[in-house]
Order: structure tokens, then C-alpha cells, then sequence
């Protein structure tokens, strides 16, 4: 499984409000041999109630997969 560290949250406001999240993240499997880093683009919607860092590495590690499978087919 890969390990996601959350390295940052970039929180943009309108209205008084969150508009949209963008969440840095480092992650390698297990053994080390694939790395991977950027950021994970969230709406208001996802980002709420995921505030916390082990939801936002589930939610940042569903996506990264999402993004791999879809690429793939």
C-alpha cells in the first residue's frame, strides 16, 4: 500500500468561505522503489469533514488510484 504523507494544504476563500483545497503529498510504497509527490485538487465538498490528516491522506491516496486506473484503461 502506499504511504501518503500530507506535506501541505493550500486553502483558497471566496465569500468568506472555502472555495477549493489543493493538498500536497510525498508517498512511496513499501520497499521504496516508487515515489511519488504533487498535489490533489479537492472541492469544498471533499474537503469538508476531511480536515484531519489521516482523511486527507485516504482521500488523497482513493484519488491518486482513481487517476492510475482511469489512465490505464
Amino acid at each position: 500500500m502506499l504511504e501518503i504523507q500530507i506535506t501541505a494544504t493550500n486553502i483558497r476563500y471566496a465569500d468568506g468561505g472555502v472555495s477549493s483545497v489543493n493538498v500536497q503529498f510525498q508517498s512511496k510504497d513499501p520497499e521504496g522503489s516508487i515515489n511519488l509527490n504533487g498535489y490533489i485538487p479537492l472541492t469544498t465538498e471533499e474537503y469538508q469533514g476531511n480536515e484531519a490528516l489521516l482523511s486527507l491522506a485516504d482521500v488523497v491516496r482513493t484519488k491518486i488510484i482513481n487517476r492510475l486506473h482511469s489512465k490505464a484503461e
